[in-house]
């Protein structure tokens, strides 16, 4: 996009921006109904507590919670904050997205895996479940993309999602119960989308990152040695960076073995 002028590029990223927070609005209604069995699609949105139909200017994207102020219209009740945050979520992470891949079909692949992630990770963190309804159609669309990058990314795409079946197929395993047949599912959708390598990128970030983040947990008592901790949400994150930046971060870590 270099030939474009600066306001027309800028133009271009709020465009995208906006349609992320508008994704990010119905992945609120995917996190909060498909744990509860709901319809994404009927009824209508309504307060979950006064039960009052939402009007058009109720669910504006991330405007709506400013002018409001965070509580419902009609009865008053706070608006949980994972609202906008899920949208304000969408909205950055489409914006990187175009940014390394612009109008491609790359793009729509990476924010289908986005919003997948997204949805997955939240829905994991706030209901300590991995639905199959996401996972295992987003693990076909993850074959199905790969299908255009020909024999090689089609290829690529089963070695990611055998690869990350097996290694969580065999932690549940050895563990008994310490990991659910959600995160293999979860895990293999993941690896649809992002091949060998960046698979094993994701794993070691994710186990890093939860290695820590339950670390600290423990040091601050807010979990206790025996306690579990989400794994869903650390997978989502790991996969995000690795989608975006895995192959740089692959070229960085060949580089220091070179030099070590």
């Amino acid at each position: 996009m270099g030939y474009l002028p600066n306001f027309l590029i800028w133009m271009i990223y709020i465009v995208v921006f906006i349609f992320g927070l508008i994704i990010g609005s119905f992945l609120n209604v995917v996190i909060y109904r498909v744990p509860r069995n709901q319809s994404i699609i009927n009824p209508p949105s309504r307060c979950p507590k006064c039960n009052t139909k939402l009007k058009w200017d109720d669910m504006i994207p991330l405007l709506s919670y400013i002018i409001l102020k965070g509580k419902c219209r009609y009865c008053g009740t706070k608006i949980s904050f994972q609202y906008p945050l899920v949208e304000f979520l969408a909205g950055i992470t489409f914006v990187i997205v175009f940014q390394k891949f612009g109008w491609s079909l790359q793009f729509l692949k990476w924010i289908v895996f986005t919003s997948l992630l997204i949805s997955t990770g939240l829905i994991d963190l706030s209901e300590g479940i991995v639905p199959d309804i996401i996972v295992l159609p987003g693990l076909i669309l993850g074959v199905l993309f790969s299908i255009f990058s020909g024999k090689t990314g089609m290829l690529e795409s089963i070695y990611g999602l055998t690869t990350m079946g097996a290694f969580f197929l065999i932690v549940i395993l050895l563990s008994r119960g310490g990991m659910g047949w959600g995160d293999l599912t979860f895990g293999a959708m993941i690896g649809s989308f992002l091949g060998f390598q960046l698979s094993l990128l994701t794993l070691l970030l994710a186990f890093v990152s939860g290695a820590l983040t339950g670390l600290a947990a423990i040091i601050i008592k807010k979990k206790g040695r025996k306690d579990t901790i989400p794994f869903g949400p650390f997978l989502s994150i790991a996969a995000f960076v690795a989608s975006i930046y895995g192959f740089e971060i692959l070229k960085i870590y060949l580089k220091f073995l070179h030099f070590s």
